[in-house]
């Protein structure tokens, strides 16, 4: 592993409003990158009465212009929502703006629910026109002379890094062709993550963008000073998780000593499945999980996530997990 990040949803607890929301993810993204963080990423959700980050592209300019050296991008873009000019062109101004600093990764699911995909005026076809779509975006941050037709203007030149975001076999097929990076959002959906990295890095096809295959996974992270205190901050998670698998999407809860009776059994089994790829506990209890994690997937980075109800907890939180992947970090380095 070379480097660590962080991924924010920008969460909206119980009790706050968005505004709020967006004020804690600037400080986070200060405190970040205080801590080391590599790349701080923000995910686009529609929607979604627990996050604040459906507009990305606005949060990440925000966020940029508070921070000066870590890098700021999209863990995704849903590029069925947008047309691919777009996605360029408020990439490329973020990139104009804050020069060798923004990511653009890109996702294929809408990113939520049908009603919601109508009312962004996503174009409702059968077909699967990703693959074309990706690569139509990438030709926008390319070089290109005044005779062509279609340019993005700021976009054309910035050559902004582009990601393939995935959760199953289909974006590690596509990232391994088109020879770019691969994120595989192994934080809520680990079922396929070995087969997909295996693919991904048994097909590669080197490209002007990478030359070989470069893997970021994603964990869970939720740590405090002891492992008691780290497991009730993070049945907030486990509630919110529970509650949008059952169709009661809401702000994230406050935190309970009683999970057991919020969420029924099978539901809890569901839960635990989806967020297994995780660390939670002290320093020295997520350093052994998150070993366990580098050592058996190998990846290139890792990308931390987690969603605590209270700010400074949540701090507290990826400033320990910084702590130890730092160390984990020079281990491997030195191995």
């Amino acid at each position: 592993m070379q480097k660590f990040s962080l991924l924010d949803l920008s969460p909206i607890p119980e009790g706050k409003s968005a505004a709020d929301a967006l004020a804690a993810t600037v400080d986070l993204a200060r405190a970040a990158e205080r801590f080391g963080y590599h790349r701080y990423w923000l995910a686009e959700h529609h929607n979604m009465p627990g996050i604040a980050s459906a507009a990305t592209a606005v949060v990440i300019g925000h966020v940029a212009s508070a921070t000066s050296t870590m890098r700021i991008g999209a863990g995704g873009i849903m590029l069925p929502n947008h047309a691919p000019l777009v996605i360029a062109e408020q990439f490329g101004t973020l990139a104009t703006l804050y020069p060798g600093r923004i990511d653009l990764g890109l996702g294929r699911a809408p990113g939520t629910d049908m009603a919601t995909a109508r009312a962004l005026r996503r174009h409702m076809a059968p077909e699967d026109s990703f693959p074309q779509d990706v690569q139509e975006l990438i030709s926008y941050f390319g070089d290109s002379s005044d005779a062509t037709p279609v340019r993005a203007i700021p976009g054309a030149g910035t050559h902004v890094p582009v990601w393939i975001l995935g959760s199953s076999l289909y974006g590690a097929q596509l990232a391994a062709w088109l020879g770019l990076p691969y994120a595989f959002a192994s934080h809520f959906a680990p079922d396929m993550l070995e087969q997909a990295l295996a693919i991904y890095r048994s097909t590669f096809q080197p490209s002007d963008q990478l030359e070989k295959p470069h893997v970021m996974m994603a964990a869970g992270v939720c740590a405090a000073a002891t492992d008691a205190e780290a497991s009730f901050l993070r049945s907030s998670q486990f509630l919110a998780f529970a509650r949008l698998r059952t169709g009661r999407p809401g702000k994230l809860p406050h935190p309970t000593h009683h999970l057991d009776r919020e969420i029924p059994a099978p539901v809890m089994a569901q839960v635990e499945q989806a967020l297994s790829c995780s660390a939670t506990g002290s320093a020295s209890t997520i350093r052994q999980k998150l070993r366990n994690i580098i050592d058996t997937y190998h990846p290139d980075e890792l990308m931390v996530t987690g969603m605590i109800h209270d700010h400074a907890a949540r701090v507290r939180s990826f400033e320990i997990a910084a702590d130890v992947l730092a160390d984990l970090t020079e281990e491997v380095v030195a191995s």
